[in-house]
Formats: C-alpha cells, sequence, structure tokens
C-alpha cells in the first residue's frame, strides 16, 4: 500500500482537486484506491457521495478530528485490498497533524499557485518540510504541482527560483480549467470524462505516473513541457 498526501497550509491552492482527480486516476485503472479526508469540511467526501452507482469504487476515509457520538479510528478504516491511500489536507495543517499524516505517507504532493503571495506563505512550509526527517532523509519523495496556472502566463520565475534553492522539482503545470469543476460537480474525475478534458488529463497524468513510481514517463513529459515554455 502507497500513500500520497496532498497538502499546503494556504486555503485556494487545489488540494481537493490534486486528490479527487488522483484518485478518480486510480480508480479508473481498476487499482483498489482509499480517499481519506483530514478536512472537517469533508470536500472528499462530498465529492464521493456526488459519483454515480456505475463509477468506479473509491473508498472514503473521514480522518476529520473527532466529534461526539463519532468514533474516529472507525471512520478512518481502509480496506486491506487498497493499493493507494490519497490524503487530502486541512488547510493550515502543522505541528502533531503534520506528523500524523506525514509518518503515513510514502510520496507528498504540494500543489500551489504561481503567485507572489501564494510563494511567500508555501515557500517557508516547503522549508519546513524538507527540513523534517522523513522528506531530509530520502524516505518519503517530495514534489510540488503549479495549479491554477493562468494561460497568459504559464511560466513564473519566481516559482523555479524557490524550487532550485530547495532543491525540490517542479512535477506538472495544470492549467486553470473549468474542466475540473464541471467534473467534480458530477462526482467525476478528468479521467472519467472521456475527450472532453483530454488536455486536462495530458498535464495531469505526470502527477499520476509519479505517486505511480513510473517517474520516466513523468519526467519526460515535464522536461518536454517546460522546454517549450522556456523556448518560448
Amino acid at each position: 500500500m502507497k500513500t500520497t498526501l496532498v497538502v499546503n497550509p494556504k486555503g485556494g491552492a487545489g488540494k481537493t482537486t490534486v486528490a479527487i482527480n488522483l484518485a478518480s486516476y486510480f480508480a479508473a485503472e481498476q487499482i483498489p484506491v482509499t480517499l481519506m479526508d483530514y478536512d472537517p469540511q469533508g470536500s472528499s467526501l462530498h465529492w464521493l457521495r456526488l459519483r454515480p452507482p456505475q463509477a468506479a469504487k473509491i473508498h472514503g476515509a473521514n480522518a476529520a478530528p473527532e466529534k461526539y457520538g463519532r468514533l474516529r479510528s472507525f471512520d478512518m478504516y481502509v480496506p486491506p485490498q487498497t493499493r493507494h491511500v490519497i490524503i487530502d489536507a486541512p488547510a493550515g495543517s502543522a505541528g502533531v497533524l503534520l506528523q500524523e499524516m506525514l509518518v503515513r505517507s510514502s510520496t507528498v504532493l504540494v500543489p500551489l499557485v504561481p503567485s507572489i503571495i501564494d510563494l511567500h506563505a508555501t515557500g517557508n512550509f516547503l522549508r519546513e518540510l524538507t527540513a523534517m526527517g522523513p522528506v531530509k532523509y530520502g524516505h518519503v519523495r517530495m514534489a510540488v504541482i503549479a495549479n491554477k496556472v493562468r494561460r497568459s502566463m504559464p511560466a513564473y520565475p519566481p516559482l523555479y527560483e524557490l524550487l532550485d534553492s530547495l532543491g525540490l522539482k517542479l512535477l506538472a503545470r495544470l492549467i486553470d480549467s473549468d474542466i475540473y469543476m464541471k467534473a467534480a460537480e458530477t462526482g467525476a474525475g478528468i479521467f472519467e470524462m472521456n475527450a472532453v478534458a483530454s488536455a486536462e488529463c495530458k498535464q495531469f497524468l505526470p502527477i499520476a505516473e509519479w505517486v505511480a513510481q513510473e517517474p520516466r514517463l513523468a519526467e519526460a513529459a515535464v522536461v518536454c513541457d517546460l522546454a517549450r515554455t522556456r523556448a518560448a
């Protein structure tokens, strides 16, 4: 079983979007997957409840703080046949909660919006993560996703400077698209939207391949993409 933590302390970075579409990718590939929601708002679990009966099965686990009358350990149950667990972390993750999620994880994805405000907020968090034992000593792989990228500004130099300073890789760039919202409204992922989401699937595929530990295909796609962007 592999576990991927999708985390950013800032709200609006697209954590749930990445988490649900990663889960839908594995489900579409008929790989048993569990989506674990640590956020009290329960956005990922709400998306699961919207899924039509004929959709590929994704197990939901509620890891939000306990409430009266609810047994958290029961809600967090993960079926033994699960091959991948995707953790949707809440905004403001830090301290003991961050440690709890990180200990469970084999990979960490940090989606961020490439703007000076978001980079300032997320930069310190990335520095904190890279200094934590599981990441620092290579027990947990970590990568960054540029999310909600504007078509008018496909490349953002301050982002590359930040990542280079921390020795991190930019795994993918996801263009701001209404397709993600339209898919989520029906309980689907972009990999379940057929041809209408072909561009979004192509951009997202390196993320899924990297999580599934097929990095050569993912890295090749990103290198080509970045080369075209910088050449432009």
